[in-house]
């Protein structure tokens, strides 16, 4: 989006003459688009600036210039992801959502205030422009959710047949208040691992549209932006050890990576565990394991075991959280094992994901 003839207004770039030209009218994406010319100003013109719009984006400069306006002490929180889900649009979310979530929520459980925004787009050539249009529609509507602002970003197209429609790269910035210091190297035995609500959500959720599998109840993803639901917990205990969104890999990534940078163990207990019916049923029919499926709307805490019961409450009381579940507690033995007690009374082992259990699902 930041090339330099980009920046030319729709006026300047009708009067840039009359030599020969491709025309700007068309309704699918086509290389002339990533050309940096006078395509590529033309769709930042009709797609993203109208979505965007913001003082600094507006400027079109090469870097965004942004205030950040932190406390004595407060520490920058940046990040950056990429998101090549399939299908595009999915029930409960989209591609565009979710790489605002996906990018905000990597804030947020760092303890940060989500602040700014930027977002890369690698378009393929025959990409329908209505399509774009909803994708970044739904990425203005989650960045007001998120109160975040998107200020800068690029596109780029590729081939027809080398892109798969579109792929999204976003990055953020937050503020991470004076005074908090959130680690994944920060767990202690007697902690308590809590989750936000149900797991498996998302990937099922867009399983079921890839595969055409039908439930007897509508199952949606939980792409959601997690602002909120973090500030509630920290609020009501700031002596939080660790937040994570366990986004691929799932649940059991994310506390496999706590309990080897913490060099503790942690047990889970299997009937502990919040799912969904439907995502039980398809995991079992799939043979997949729940605790490797993605959510994009959930989070997982460390907290100290004084504070287990207030951080659970606080959880439950906010709307995303009302499902959230004690499901666990971190030991000294084993450090870097997760270890998780079965509804029949067994303990098994619980590693990090060999391969993609759910490719292109995030």
């Amino acid at each position: 989006m930041a090339a330099r003839s980009d920046r030319l207004g729709p006026e300047e770039l009708a009067a840039l003459g009359s030599c020969p030209a491709p025309r700007g009218d068309h309704e699918q994406i086509v290389l002339g688009h990533g050309s940096g010319g006078r395509l590529s100003a033309e769709l930042l013109h009709r797609v993203f600036l109208p979505a965007f719009e913001n003082e600094v984006l507006g400027r079109l400069e090469d870097a965004a210039t942004c205030p950040l306006e932190m406390s004595e002490g407060g520490r920058l929180a940046f990040t950056t992801d990429a998101f090549v889900v399939q299908p595009l649009f999915f029930p409960g979310g989209d591609i565009g959502r979710l790489a605002i979530v996906g990018t905000v929520n990597d804030l947020a459980v760092a303890g940060a205030m989500p602040r700014h925004v930027s977002a890369a787009f690698i378009l393929e050539e025959g990409l329908p422009v209505t399509t774009l249009e909803r994708i970044v529609a739904s990425m203005r509507a989650t960045c007001a959710e998120a109160g975040v602002t998107l200020v800068c970003g690029d596109t780029k197209v590729v081939d027809r047949g080398k892109g798969d429609g579109v792929f999204i790269t976003t990055s953020g910035v937050g503020v991470v208040p004076r005074g908090r210091a959130l680690s994944v190297a920060s767990a202690r035995p007697g902690d308590r691992v809590l989750v936000s609500g149900t797991l498996g959500d998302h990937g099922i959720a867009v399983l079921s549209v890839r595969e055409g599998l039908d439930f007897e109840t509508s199952l949606v993803s939980d792409c959601a932006p997690l602002v909120d639901l973090a500030r509630a917990l920290l609020d009501a205990c700031p002596g939080a050890r660790c937040m994570r969104d366990p986004t691929r890999g799932g649940l059991a990534s994310a506390l496999t990576e706590i309990a080897t940078a913490s060099r503790v163990g942690v047990r889970l207990e299997e009937a502990a565990l919040p799912l969904r019916p439907e995502v039980r049923a398809a995991c079992e029919v799939l043979g997949l394991d729940p605790l490797y499926v993605a959510s994009e709307g959930k989070l997982v805490a460390v907290v100290p075991p004084a504070d287990a019961a207030r951080a659970l409450a606080a959880l439950r009381g906010h709307p995303r959280g009302r499902d959230a579940a004690l499901v666990g507690e971190v030991i000294a033995e084993d450090p870097g094992v997760v270890m998780m007690r079965s509804i029949f009374g067994s303990d098994r082992l619980v590693t990090l994901l060999q391969g993609e259990q759910l490719p292109r699902i995030c």
